[in-house]
């Protein structure tokens, strides 16, 4: 008969503590709980007791300039009843003394949330190994749409010692809305009842934090892949490879969520201001005078643009990844992107974090041994691997005058591109792993996109501090907002599914408090083709009408969007080439894109509070209207900063019928941002739908600032008292770190009288009050 090894006990029989933090040990591991900040409660475990692993920093260690919170504020605790209970002026933890299970608590006396009251936190020690140079490496080079790829076979491996696979269970309330995790192609807003694989893919960007409607966050440390489950059998969220289990319990609703991800990961930072227009790409641009062609079209079109966009293969020919221009294509760079700013347009380029043989760029990576093992992806890991990409591209495009970069492809592997057919979620989650692990550190799958984040941030700005960086990267991770990039959604596909389900993946990534996400306008893919991947509705996508409606709800829905771009392949993006001038669709897409630019002042001031005050531009309805019943459950329409609320068309007419049922949040009532028809809140209303704008909404007592035609113009929406901060500065450096921005504070009195106080101010800016005209609006009821 077999004999059963007895399970260690995991009742607490010892409490220490030095300053602020506590050790509660059980027979089998140990718990350290951290405060971190009034609201925020660090939890750990490990079986060994070891939290001083260096593998166990946090997300800050992307950037050394970064430094987590030190908390030394009021910390309360004492044992009654069985429990040890924690107080911090935001957070009350009781944990179970015979379990070790946390139960916590906001300000108030009713648990927000809740481990599994059995083996809540666990650990799964594992011999961790990591591939190493090997010139007898088995390699196998694939070419994909994502250009050519190296699948690393088989390689000689070395022990990176001991790390864990980890568990933290909880227990959901049974109407509990939870969201967050970042962004995937499904879409699912609600999170309930699904898995989700947490790894870096061409159309995922995960971020672990989730978020719930009972108001509390939960932040993993991890950097590794993660998984989220809520199943008949319970909830939890299990990360690869960690020394240990480690999160951080957040008290609060969406916005303190936000605000304490910030704190802890880096402030974000400010964009160049001409990155709130609109962006034109195109796959792709060929030549130096096509571009110059383009910025030409636009402007004697008078169609508004800020910046355009160079897709890959501006290197020479067969040096996949160079950083420099091809010189026959585009014979005088510096000229043409002097031209283009003296048209008032910006220029992004494409680059890429793997080099083809041959060029001098992967000369000079080979020589200094800077590419990942086995590889001809660069080690952005590595201080030296960053210095050298920043070098190269310092001397091949940064030089030329480059104002913003297309961080492509830096998920760093795509195994899932590499297949004909599309696999199932569980299967490309685990290809991943294998796949990444063979050329990273496994505790860290998740990061290379922040690590290469870093490359530019910190590589452009020792150079010219007076460029903002501006980085649209494919992957994301906490820490990267604070160094300038702007994620996109991957080579989406084109259909009306698809745009309906990008409505609810952005949201799902701003929540997490990553704020600069956006999509190509129209989708990447139009076609349908091979592989899988190739996947849109339309074969003939020129002249189709359905495709041209579907465009022109998209485009409506990406003004509204943090960052504005229209991209794809299989048919031309310039808007003269989606719709005749002059054509009715053709005049819609310019009034949009003009719309936008009548938002600027708002926009920017939704900017400038995002950095200033860890603020969102785009939002969830709870994040604004916290106490409504009804707003947790949608993620069909978002809020545009405080004053507009989005309800993006995602069917055509013949479903529709022309109409749309949109919710408005209950507590004051909404103006049509349109027709200034008014509607009562908290209630479902149906709209008649219109080709020339999609559903907005603005609340009563709204400030929205506005350019009407060069002068900056207040409009204040009657019904009730509000206030909205006025953000300016110059526009691009980082001056604004040094106090050189002006914030005015406008309250409304709900009738017609505008107030204007000023908080901040620096030598140059314009006063408000005399620059601006204001205009009160007024409406019926429908």
């Amino acid at each position: 008969m077999l004999e059963a090894q007895l399970r260690k006990k995991r009742n607490i029989t010892d409490i220490s503590g030095e300053d602020f933090t506590l050790y509660l040990r059980s027979e089998r591991g140990v718990i350290r709980l951290l405060p971190v900040m009034e609201n925020v409660l660090r939890v750990s475990y490990s079986e060994t007791g070891d939290f001083e692993n260096p593998a166990s920093c946090f997300a800050r260690d992307v950037a050394d300039h970064l430094h987590p919170p030190v908390y030394r504020g009021s910390f309360r605790h004492h044992t009654q009843d069985g429990k040890l209970i924690l107080g911090l002026p935001g957070l009350k933890a009781e944990v179970n003394l015979s379990t070790g299970s946390v139960c916590y608590f906001g300000t108030g006396d009713e648990p927000i949330a809740k481990e599994a009251d059995f083996e809540s936190k666990v650990v799964d020690p594992f011999e961790s190994f990591i591939a190493v140079e090997d010139d007898s490496a088995l390699v196998e080079e694939l070419q994909t749409a994502d250009g050519v790829k190296r699948r690393i076979l088989s390689a000689a491996r070395e022990s990176r010692g001991i790390l864990c696979h980890t568990r933290l269970s909880l227990e959901f309330a049974e109407e509990e809305v939870l969201f967050g995790l970042g962004q995937s192609p499904e879409g699912c807003w609600n999170l309930r009842g699904t898995t989700q694989y947490l790894h870096q893919a061409n159309l995922k960007s995960p971020i672990p934090i989730l978020l719930s409607d009972r108001g509390y966050g939960i932040f993993l440390s991890s950097q590794s892949t993660c998984i989220f489950e809520d199943s008949e059998k319970g909830g939890c969220l299990e990360t690869h490879a960690d020394p240990f289990l480690d999160y951080y319990f957040i008290a609060g609703g969406v916005r303190e969520v936000v605000a304490a991800m910030r704190t802890m990961s880096g402030k974000a930072s400010m964009l160049p201001r001409w990155a709130f227009g609109y962006i034109q790409s195109q796959e792709r641009y060929e030549s130096q005078q096509e571009i110059l062609d383009t910025a030409k079209k636009f402007r004697e079109l008078d169609f508004p643009v800020s910046a355009i966009v160079q897709d890959w293969l501006s290197w020479p020919e067969g040096l996949w990844g160079q950083k420099s221009f091809d010189a026959t294509r585009y014979p005088e760079p510096k000229a043409m992107i002097e031209e283009l700013h003296r048209q008032g347009i910006h220029f992004v380029i494409s680059i890429w974090p793997n080099m083809g043989e041959g060029g001098s760029n992967f000369r000079e990576f080979r020589k200094n041994g800077a590419f990942l093992p086995n590889s001809h992806l660069y080690n952005a890991l590595s201080p030296e691997g960053r210095a050298l990409y920043w070098k190269q591209v310092s001397e091949g495009l940064f030089s030329k005058g480059v104002d913003g970069w297309w961080g492509d492809s830096c998920e760093p592997v795509t195994p899932e591109w590499e297949h004909v057919n599309v696999m199932g979620p569980a299967f490309v989650y685990h290809e991943f792993v294998e796949a990444a692990s063979k050329i990273l550190p496994e505790e860290k799958l998740n990061v290379f996109c922040a690590y290469h984040s870093r490359t530019l941030y910190e590589g452009q700005r020792a150079e010219n501090a007076d460029k903002r960086v501006f980085n649209l990267t494919r992957s994301g991770f906490p820490g990267s907002q604070a160094m300038g990039a702007v994620v996109w959604s991957g080579d989406i596909s084109a259909s009306w599914d698809t745009l309906r389900r990008q409505v609810s993946a952005g949201l799902s990534f701003v929540t997490t408090g990553m704020p600069y996400w956006n999509l190509d306008i129209g989708a990447f893919f139009v076609k349908r083709g091979e592989p899988w991947y190739w996947n849109g509705d339309y074969d003939e996508p020129v002249g189709d009408p359905d495709y041209l409606e579907l465009y022109l709800r998209w485009f409506q829905y990406g003004m509204y969007l943090p960052v504005m771009r229209a991209h794809g392949t299989d048919l031309r993006r310039e808007p003269w080439n989606l719709a005749r001038p002059g054509s009715e669709e053709y005049e819609i897409l310019k009034s949009t894109a003009r719309m936008r630019y009548r938002l600027q002042p708002y926009i920017y001031s939704l900017a400038g509070a995002v950095w200033l005050r860890d603020e969102l531009i785009m939002r969830p309805l709870l994040y604004d209207f916290p106490k409504d019943r009804v707003a947790p459950g949608i993620g069909d329409q978002f809020m545009f900063g405080p004053s507009i609320m989005v309800c993006p068309v995602t069917e055509p007419e013949r479903v529709s019928g022309g109409r749309k049922t949109v919710y408005l949040p209950a507590g004051c009532d909404w103006f049509d941002l349109h027709t200034h028809r008014k509607y009562h809140g908290g209630c479902h209303v149906t709209v008649e739908l219109t080709r020339e704008y999609i559903p907005a909404f603005v609340p009563t007592g709204a400030i929205l600032p506005m350019d009407e035609d060069g002068t900056l113009t207040i409009l204040a929406f009657k019904g009730r008292k509000g206030s909205f901060l006025f953000y300016e500065d110059a526009g691009d450096g980082y001056g604004y770190e040094d106090g050189d921005y002006a914030l005015t504070e406008i309250t409304y009195d709900g009738e017609e009288l505008l107030s204007f106080r000023v908080l901040h101010t620096y030598e140059g800016a314009r006063d408000i009050r005399s620059a601006s005209t204001a205009r009160f609006i007024d409406g019926t009821f429908r």
